[in-house]
């Protein structure tokens, strides 16, 4: 058996075994998909909400942002952003925001509201700081995406969902990943709970056509396993120059928050919009993202239910892993899925 096809049994034996509906992967190299394979109630064609994998996909908008000189990550998000004027959050940079250390996780904002630029304003005023911007390290599951999603409308006068597509997506041959149309929502797999209740019943938010048109910029893109890891070939190569290499190398390489995680109890090792795996042999810790033989520069990001995506400079390798099982044991799924991006990460192509 070679290694793909041992990576491609392992996936497999998951949605044997009930712990999954459908799941679906790829790996890629050298700008080309290698192997792309769906197991269970899906096909090739079907989409996955990817959750927290979409945020390297927003930062990338703004990275090339900064590229232009539109947004500067040291300037403060009020001189963007006026209603983040009061309450103390004129002093949160556009940096903190980007590293989840701007003081305000858990700020709610609908995805209704948060689609609608006047009423999205309208909450951000609102918002309260929990601790003072850049002393702590806590995730901002949406709050500060819905943040990043203004200042790209603010500085470039397109919608968030829009300038996405047009910025990023259309350039690397992708299709539109937030916002999907509800007409263009047909082959998306539907959220299905798997064994006890799960925590979060947010999670299948995401079910909803209307929360798919909202297209929530921390967790709601749309997409196959064979679009991330082209997405992650792009980091990798930066085909037609689509970023300014200075800013992609930057957000590739450069650890900015090594706060630890308080859950894992690891550095989070976070640049503007990545988490990097780091050399300190912990890099498993890290969402889960990363297989045993990741190098120590590998780049990507995890989404909730166990949804990988990342790229490893040392072997040009990217790899994604997508599935639909919304479950109550992170630990569980996290673990199911690393098995994966071990043998991935390991794979000689």
């Amino acid at each position: 058996m070679t290694a793909i096809d041992q990576l491609l049994s392992a996936a497999r034996a998951d949605v044997e075994s009930g712990s999954v509906p459908a799941c679906q992967l790829a790996v890629a190299r050298d700008g080309d998909i290698v192997a792309f394979e769906t197991f269970g109630a899906a096909r090739d064609t079907t989409r996955f909400c990817v959750f927290s994998a979409t945020k390297p996909i927003v930062a990338s908008a703004i990275w090339l942002l900064i590229a232009d000189g539109r947004i500067d990550v040291d300037r403060r998000v009020c001189e963007y952003i006026p209603e983040f004027l009061i309450d103390g959050k004129e002093r949160v940079t556009v940096e903190q925001v980007m590293l989840h250390t701007a003081g305000f996780p858990n700020a709610v904002t609908s995805n209704a509201a948060g689609a609608d630029a006047t009423r999205r304003r309208v909450q951000f005023a609102h918002w309260e700081l929990e601790w003072p911007p850049g002393t702590q390290f806590v995730y901002h599951g949406s709050s500060a995406h819905w943040v990043l999603a203004d200042l790209i409308e603010r500085v470039s006068g397109v919608d968030f969902r829009d300038f996405i597509e047009q910025s990023v997506c259309t350039p690397l041959g992708l299709p539109r990943v937030l916002g999907v149309p509800i007409a263009a929502q047909s082959d998306i797999a539907p959220l299905v709970a798997v064994g006890e209740p799960p925590d979060d019943p947010h999670s299948f938010l995401l079910n909803d056509p209307d929360v798919r048109v909202a297209g929530n910029p921390g967790g709601g893109a749309i997409m196959t396993a064979a679009d991330l890891a082209r997405f992650y070939q792009a980091l990798l190569h930066n085909p037609r120059a689509l970023w300014d290499a200075a800013v992609l190398a930057d957000a590739k390489t450069h650890i900015r928050c090594t706060f630890d995680d308080p859950l894992m109890g690891v550095a989070v090792n976070r640049t503007l919009g990545l988490v990097v795996a780091g050399d300190d042999g912990k890099h498993i810790l890290r969402y889960a993202i990363f297989g045993e033989a990741n190098s120590p520069g590998s780049f990507g990001h995890a989404g909730a239910h166990a949804q990988v995506g990342w790229a490893d400079p040392d072997t040009g390798i990217s790899f994604a892993y997508l599935n639909n099982a919304v479950t109550s044991d992170p630990m569980g799924s996290g673990m199911r899925a690393n098995r994966l991006a071990t043998i991935a990460a390991a794979l000689e192509l």
